[in-house]
């Protein structure tokens, strides 16, 4: 159990927790949330005891112990294995203990510390360690490579397979999924909804906390809300909270601004003045309650291109691969508004796809045929490093247009994040985050018509997340995602493809249908047992099976993108209509110089209410027509 009371904490002179209060029971599984900065990373230092509460009291009872994910790790000689293994202090001790008696010749000690290695699991810790790195991507012949040889993410891996491989009643994981692909986290999902202990992660991934959490522990403004549920329904609550904080604060408002006007009729009359002093009194009294507020720096869209082209983009029987070496076989027609989500195993080819198509790759054989206007927005990891380190985001932007008005180009980078100072400050000691933010603000102000996102969401937080899907679903050109956060997938692509064999090709079925294929596909690598010897016969039955399906996911693909085309249009309106409500419950736009924007405001409420009522009735009859076709005997 965990339990912290009345804690402060600062850090460089900026207070990060002021009275704060929340206890975590054995066996809870808790998100931890909160803006960049606000001292996420700074409480799981409190709790490892690397930081000291400067106020308060904080009890951590361990169990077994305390297991928590290093951020980074040593180019060590030691394999990936054995490295994993040392995660198991216990094991470590005992083995050494072991080797200690045999070679000092105390073999009345061996029977005690063999029955210790036997409760410790000792004689399937190997097979243990193996499991948990094959699970996290690894292949059966790279597990004895030294650690030195793999790259910073791959060594991040490892740093979360040690961490897994630790005997604990408490873990602590600082962004577990930022180096994993898809199929990783899935099978890191699956691992985690297991564990027995109480579980603390921070993470920007809203599926992987919807998936594996039950308490959800918000920072906001230097206190801890404790929230039950995960992370859908803490912003569910959250919500309910903050509408019933701006009531209360409407309310307190107009009560005060009585009292006042009161006090200042009747304060100077002396049959008034006990009521006016008793008003006084009760205004002193009353508890402030601040104006309810999300704390969200960011909107943008990205702006419509100037020409389009139809087609975009088509690879024809196009060899794609390096130096020569085949990787996929690729046929594909990009059309203006073609939305596109990759799926596919670690190594399957999805990066290869992308830097084909954005022209960083050349093709072995085949045909690429670019449309007479076509322009790509390109964003992967490896573009962050050739940013200009020295140059500041306003001046990135400003020799990609020198006749730009310089505050057209702040407005723009407000969007982003990028505000005041910052926009002018070089980007040498910028984050991870505000990097990819700058280059995905890059993207936007050259107006592609089609973008090629390769992980886009690697290091950007929940509320970066939520911008750049709401940007994506508003862009009117074509786009090809390739991304690990099931949520940005989901809300913003209406096709799916599986790069898989050494091919692509059209996926009907969803996410939760593509994680089954991802345990299926595991399985059968684990196992490596393949049943080849099935009959002629039922080779040619699935073979017409597969075909029959095929037809039938044609049949019902249009059916499938109106309706999601629907369901993102239904999501940008609600959101349009909840920025105008927002506007409409702020008490200023009632004042007397304010009518034409209050009059503005509740026409833009009335119309997107009808639009929101006409698109519902569309997406509904679009829903019961694809059921309709799924199931025509129903």
């Amino acid at each position: 159990m965990i339990t912290l009371n009345s804690i402060s904490l600062l850090r460089s002179g900026k207070l990060l927790l002021e009275d704060a209060s929340v206890t975590i029971h054995t066996g809870q599984h808790v998100g931890l949330v909160g803006s960049n900065g606000c001292g996420k990373s700074s409480l799981m230092a409190l709790l490892t005891g690397d930081l000291q509460p400067d106020k308060g009291e904080l009890s951590v009872d361990k169990g077994r112990g305390l297991a928590h994910m290093a951020q980074e790790i040593d180019a060590l000689d030691r394999n990936a294995v054995e490295y994993v293994l040392d995660g198991d202090t216990q094991l470590r001790r005992i083995e050494q203990a072991i080797a200690s008696s045999e070679t000092t010749g105390r073999h009345e000690q061996l029977a005690d510390l063999h029955e210790q290695l036997l409760r410790a699991d000792g004689y399937t810790a190997r097979s243990r360690a193996e499991q948990l790195l094959h699970g996290l991507g690894f292949n059966h012949d790279v597990l004895n490579k030294s650690v030195r040889d793999f790259s910073g993410g791959w060594r991040m891996r490892l740093s979360l397979a040690k961490t897994l491989m630790c005997p604990s009643d408490i873990m602590l994981l600082d962004e577990p999924t930022n180096h994993l692909d898809l199929d990783a986290i899935v099978w890191l999902e699956a691992y985690l909804k297991r564990y027995p202990g109480s579980l603390l992660v921070i993470s920007h991934d809203r599926d992987f906390l919807d998936a594996i959490t039950d308490q959800i522990l918000h920072i906001e403004h230097q206190t801890l809300c404790q929230y039950r549920g995960n992370y859908s329904a803490f912003e569910h609550l959250r919500m309910q909270r903050l509408q019933q904080q701006q009531a209360a604060f409407e309310k307190q408002q107009k009560v005060r601004a009585h009292m006042e006007k009161f006090v200042e009729r009747f304060r100077a009359k002396a049959s008034k003045a006990k009521q006016a002093q008793s008003r006084l009194k009760a205004l002193a009294r009353l508890e402030e309650i601040s104006a309810a507020h999300v704390d969200s720096p960011f909107t943008f869209v990205f702006p419509q291109a100037d020409k389009m082209s139809a087609p975009l983009l088509t690879l024809d029987k196009a060899m794609l691969g390096y130096d020569n070496k085949p990787i996929l076989n690729v046929s594909i027609n990009i059309q203006p508004g073609s939305r596109i989500g990759l799926l596919g195993a670690n190594g399957a080819g999805k990066s290869t796809l992308i830097r084909t198509l954005a022209g960083e790759l050349g093709l072995i054989s085949g045909k690429v045929c670019p449309g007479e206007h076509l322009s790509i927005g390109y964003f992967a990891q490896h573009q962050l490093e050739s940013l200009d380190f020295t140059a500041s985001p306003l001046l990135h932007l400003q020799r990609l247009s020198p006749n730009a008005r310089e505050q057209e180009l702040r407005n723009f980078l407000g969007g982003f994040g990028f505000y005041g100072d910052q926009a002018l400050k070089s980007i040498e000691g910028f984050s991870g985050g505000e990097k990819a933010r700058l280059a995905l603000a890059i993207i936007g102000w050259q107006k592609p018509n089609l973008l090629l996102l390769d992980e886009p969401t690697n290091h950007l937080d929940l509320d970066m997340r939520l911008a750049l899907t709401m940007a994506l679903q508003s862009f009117e050109g074509a786009m090809i995602l390739v991304s690990h956060d099931r949520n940005l997938i989901r809300s913003t692509t209406d096709e799916l493809y599986l790069v898989h064999d050494g091919a692509l090709e059209s996926y009907s079925g969803d996410l939760d249908d593509y994680s089954l294929w991802l345990a299926q596909l595991r399985n059968k690598e684990r196992n490596n047992d393949v049943r080849s010897e099935a009959p002629a016969q039922g080779s040619q039955q699935r073979k017409d099976q597969r075909r029959q399906e095929a037809l039938r996911r044609q049949a019902l693909r249009p059916l499938k993108q109106k309706a999601d085309q629907l369901e993102r249009r239904l999501e940008i309106i609600q959101c349009s209509l909840a920025r105008v409500d927002e506007q409409l419950a702020d008490a200023s736009i009632y004042g007397e110089g304010a009518k034409e924007k209050l009059k503005q405001s509740m026409a833009e409420q009335t119309e997107f209410k009808r639009q929101i009522a006409e698109v519902e009735e569309a997406w509904m009859e679009a829903l019961e027509a694809l059921e309709e076709a799924q199931d025509p005997d129903a």
